[in-house]
């Protein structure tokens, strides 16, 4: 294996990771979770 074979091997990795978060990071299941994330600096102790 070349360098350059390594180097796509590894965009492509990557891409795959990035792919797989976005996706998760968008599906509904999270929605509540994350709103309710985004409200945590507000909330008075």
């Amino acid at each position: 294996m070349d360098i350059s074979t390594m180097r796509s091997v590894a965009t492509v990795a990557s891409l795959i990771c990035f792919v797989g978060i976005w996706v998760w990071a968008w599906r509904r299941a999270n929605k509540s979770r994350f709103d309710e994330a985004a409200q945590l600096p507000f909330i008075e102790d």
